[in-house]
């Protein structure tokens, strides 16, 4: 075994059997990476994550070491204390799992925390363990608050190596520098190894980012399906979205605050979406709706402000790239 191969496993435990990961005509995996903590508004991320483990069969591949990726000063575990003594210990985790969709397609799922450290060793004992088991698609999920209202479908925008491969999907349609994750260095790097590498960025209500949203994590995984042909399951989480839309919509309903700023929300949502229709355009051109280069510019800003802030550290987004709750003009939290 070289040093690379050393390098490479020293970072996780893999399972042993290994799973097997082809399909019938011996196609190898689409390989989704599901990091929380950068860019996880609603918990979008995590709740889609842990709803695929949940949903369908899974089987344990690899974990990687806490130890070697996690700086838990910056993110403190959580230690359980009963008044005497200290009786658990809630540690990070981040693992791939061998996962089989509805009509038993297998998949890998990387999912958990984000590393701290070392990002491209990490970044190469994935790609290692997408060598080992014939990985042909990379997609990385994301979710970030953006003044959407909560009454209307999440949106989504799309961005990958191969541009033509993402169909219908919206891009962001600007070009920009922003501060990095370890999820959007993954797509880089496997894309510059001839791997298809794509990205999916979920809205959520910037009102709604510290709450759990499962109605975001129905779109992105729907939206997994669309760009793989995956049939991934999504009924549960649509209904836990229905739930949240019921309370959220009791928590709004006789504040006039709030319902004035979603139904200015809805109004802009509205027209920008009447004129993607109309003209088959992510950019709508009317002079009050965000062009492409003013989205863009709102997205680096906010998270610059999330690196400058600290927001890096958990995912707890306090307010969104158009003002938040905190903000004069910004919406007030109905949660």
């Amino acid at each position: 075994m070289d040093d690379k191969s050393v390098e490479r496993s020293s970072l996780y435990s893999l399972e042993f059997p290994a799973p097997q990961v082809t399909d019938h005509e011996g196609t190898g995996p689409v390989l989704v990476h599901a990091l929380n903590g950068f860019a996880d508004a609603g918990h979008a991320v995590a709740l889609a994550a842990q709803h695929l483990r949940d949903a369908l069969d899974s089987e344990l591949v690899a974990t990687f070491s806490s130890d070697e990726l996690i700086d838990y000063r910056s993110r403190r575990p959580t230690i359980s204390f009963n008044g005497d003594t200290f009786t658990d210990v809630e540690m990070p985790s981040l693992t791939m799992h061998a996962i089989r969709d509805t009509a038993g397609r297998p998949f890998l799922l990387l999912a958990g925390s984000e590393p701290d450290l070392r990002w491209e060793q990490f970044v190469e004992a994935v790609r290692g363990l997408a060598e080992r088991f014939g990985v042909t698609d990379v997609i990385g999920l994301n979710a970030i608050p953006m003044a959407v209202p909560h009454t209307r479908p999440p949106s989504i925008t799309a961005h990958g190596s191969d541009p033509e491969r993402l169909g219908d999907l919206p891009r962001w349609g600007s070009a920009m520098r922003l501060p990095a994750s370890a999820s959007m260095l993954l797509e880089l790097r496997m894309s510059e190894h001839d791997y298809r590498a794509a990205g999916l960025s979920v809205h959520v209500p910037h009102y709604l980012s510290q709450a759990d949203y499962p109605a975001a994590s129905a779109r992105l995984l729907g939206a997994v399906g669309e760009l793989t042909g995956l049939e991934l399951p999504i009924t549960a989480l649509d209904n836990a979205a229905a739930k949240v839309r019921t309370q959220i919509d009791a928590e709004v309903s006789g504040n006039a605050e709030i319902e004035s700023v979603v139904t200015a929300l809805e109004a802009q949502y509205d027209t920008f979406t009447q004129a993607q229709e109309e003209r088959a355009s992510l950019l709508a051109a009317e002079s009050d709706l965000p062009s492409g280069e003013e989205l863009g510019a709102e997205l680096e800003k906010f998270l610059a402000e999330q690196m400058r802030d600290g927001g890096e550290d958990g995912g707890q987004f306090g307010t969104g790239p158009y003002g938040g709750p905190d903000e004069p003009g910004g919406p007030p939290s109905p949660m």
